[in-house]
Formats: structure tokens, sequence, C-alpha cells
């Protein structure tokens, strides 16, 4: 090893103690090593050096290596530009010719879907203008869905991409689905609308088999008996709806989760948000519960609320199905109104219990108390907007009669 010397620092070695002495001979052996260490890194990098600069490499191929990284950056530019707004995002990978501007081009680019959010990607597909029209087709037509039964085929399709929320976005893509699939599966349904209706039915029954916020699970004869008649007025073959049922039941759809909590994702643009005080009220037993502060959101045809505004889960979920809305005097609280059961039956809601398990709801009357009486009027308004508004069962519905008059 290199001798090293080193000059004493304002002090004599005699002041040390012996402790003090060992120490610094400790220090000046590990300073003697880095020196050594560091001076053979030196050698190492000059080799290396040496060595690429013996390496020939002709100008005109350095000059395409450099193009090549400069166009791989801005492809990771133009990815994250999408996936924050698809529109930006390809109109800055369109200006430096990474994608065509083409319908087919922009689908090829979204099938691939390396390094894209496919939250994204469903935004963008669902998207009404003729351009987007035209990318949902093409982007459709990459499918290969020759030889597929429909829950493998619709498991190909719903990974690809991830569903909005918005129900003309899904009614164009399930329509863009049907018609490929027809395409290449000819006789299996006497039409597309039959197909439609089947594959809208059979993500239902996903949502509703593999959701714990869904207690009523149906069975395999009620899925039988709501597909009745949609094969042009005849019933499908009862084989293939038990073999579809099977298939879900056994193995759940897998969703693309590239975008965060569900929930958050539900959240984000909410039709209200706001405090109530909250009193569960129960017919059966006649008992009320003591009142509550809870953080509300009115989403989806869906009521949940927080106990907390930064809480990421709710403590609980009121679907708005088979209820309606009323105002009532309290004589505890101002400004209250009621969401009740219309068939006076128990509302399907659920709920957290204190050990965080998910629990049924048991409440035929939901009583809320608002701050002030406008705050009142806006959440009763509000919430009957959301009831009367079902546009997936109307849309359905009217699918279902196209399918059964063909």
């Amino acid at each position: 090893m290199t001798a090293v010397h080193f000059q004493p620092d304002n002090f004599s070695l005699p002041e040390l103690t012996d402790d003090e002495r060992r120490i610094l001979a400790e220090i000046r052996k590990r300073k003697g090593q880095l020196i050594d260490e560091l001076e053979q890194l030196k050698n190492e990098l000059a080799e290396v050096v040496s060595e690429m600069e013996s390496i020939d490499v002709p100008e005109n191929e350095s000059l395409v290596y450099r193009k090549a990284q400069a166009k791989n950056r801005q492809l990771t530019i133009g990815r994250k530009k999408f996936n924050m707004d698809p529109k930006k995002g390809l109109d800055y990978l369109m200006l430096h010719n990474l994608v065509e501007q083409t319908p087919e081009g922009v689908a090829q680019f979204l099938f691939r879907g390396e390094g894209l959010n496919k939250t994204a990607i469903g935004e963008y597909l669902g998207e009404r203008s003729d351009f987007n029209l035209k990318v949902l087709s093409a982007f459709v037509d990459l499918q290969e869905f020759h030889d597929m039964i429909l829950v493998q085929a619709l498991r190909q399709f719903l990974w690809s991409f991830r569903l909005p929320g918005e129900a003309q976005k899904i009614d164009r893509m399930m329509e863009a689905f049907a018609r490929r699939y027809c395409e290449q599966n000819q006789g299996v349904f006497k039409s597309s609308d039959t197909c439609y209706v089947l594959a809208f039915a059979i993500i239902m029954l996903n949502t509703s088999l593999h959701n714990p916020a869904v207690k009523d699970k149906p069975t395999l004869e009620r899925f039988i008996s709501m597909n009745r008649g949609i094969d042009g007025g005849n019933d499908l073959p009862e084989e293939l709806l038990k073999s579809l049922f099977d298939s879900i039941k056994k193995e759940p759809f897998k969703i693309p989760e590239d975008d965060g909590n569900d929930l958050m994702h539900t959240f984000f643009h909410p039709d209200k948000e706001g405090w109530l005080w909250k009193q569960g009220a129960n017919r059966l037993s006649g008992r009320y519960k003591s009142w509550k502060r809870r953080w509300f959101i009115l989403s989806d045809n869906c009521l949940y609320y927080f106990e907390y505004t930064t809480d990421k889960e709710p403590r609980g979920i009121i679907p708005l199905e088979n209820v309606q809305v009323r105002e009532v005097d309290d004589k505890s609280k101002h400004h209250c109104f009621e969401i009740y059961s219309i068939t006076n039956e128990k509302i399907k809601a659920c709920k957290t219990d204190t050990e965080g398990k998910v629990i049924e709801g048991n409440h035929t009357v939901y009583r809320m108390s608002a701050a002030t009486a406008q705050e009142k009027e806006e959440w009763i308004r509000c919430l009957r907007t959301s009831i009367s508004e079902n546009p997936f069962h109307d849309m359905l519905s009217a699918r279902k009669r196209r399918a059964t008059n063909n």
C-alpha cells in the first residue's frame, strides 16, 4: 500500500489519550485505503476512456444514435402528456411525427398501449367527435375475437382500456364491440343487438357477483330469466347462459387498475357534496338512532357518507334504487329531509362496522338535516335528479326492445 504521511494539526500526539491515539490511527489507515481505491478507479476509468476512443464510430452513425435518443425522449414526454390529457398528448406526438395523423395510426398507438394510462385510453375512445369515433372503430377492428366465446372476448376487450363512467360513452364502446364480435363470429347471434344486450348483462353480472357492496347476489335462474327473448324474440340456449354465468362467477373480470383508488375516481366530480347530520330509522322496529355528522358525496346514483373529509373509504353507501326523497319535520333538528324506500322494504345499503367489516344496512328510511333551508332544497333537488336519471337502465331497456323485435 502507498505510504501516506500526515502532519499534525495544532496538537501534539503526547496530548492525546490512548483511545484518541487508537481512533486517529484508524482514521489514518482508512484514509490511506481510500486514496489507494481512488487511484485504482482513476486508472480503470482511463482504460475505459482509451477503449472508447479506440472504437471507430462513423460520424453519420453517431448522428443516427442521437436522433434515436431524441425520439425516445419525445415519445416518453408524449406518453406522459397523453396520460394527463389525451388530446394534448396526441397533438404533441403527431407534431413530432411519432403517431400518424389518421384514425388508424392513433388506434395502433392506443392498442399497443405502451406506457399509457388505460383510463386515459378509455376516456379518449369514448369521445363523440367524428375523428374519435373513427379511432374507436379502428381500435376495435384491431381486436381478434374469432372463435372466442363471448365472455372471453369481453375479457380481452375490457383489458385493453378502462371503461369510462358515462353511459353514452359505454354505449358507443359496447356497440362497437358487438359489431366486431358478430362480424368475426357469424351465426352465433341473430343480430348485434343481441350481442350488445348479453355483453352488458355479463358486465352487470360481474359487478353484482363480485362487488361486496351488493348483498343481493343474482342466481343463475335470475340471469337466465333477465335474458329471455333477447335473440330476435327467441331465447338463447340455457347451456350458453349457464357457461357464461359459471365463468364470471369463477373468475371476475380483471379490470386495469392504473388510476388509483376507484372510489377516489368516482368522487372526483361528484354531483353534490357537503356536511349533513344523519339519523337512520328502522320502521320495522320503530327505533331511531342518534344524529351523527357525516360528509356526504352524491355520485353515480349513489349517496356515500364519510366520517371525515380526508377518509379514502366511505363509512356507508346508499344506492338510490327503489327510493324517493321528501321533506320532513323533526322536533330535534331543522331543515330535515328523508330518503325512504318506496316498496317499504329495506334499502339496499351497506356500511362498515367498528371492526371495519362491510355489513348490510337495516333501514327503510335515512333522515338527514342540513345547515340551512337553502342547503336542504339543493340536496333534495340533486337527489331527485339522481334518482330519476338512470341512463344505463334506459339505454339497456331500449336496446333490449330492439333485440327482442329483430
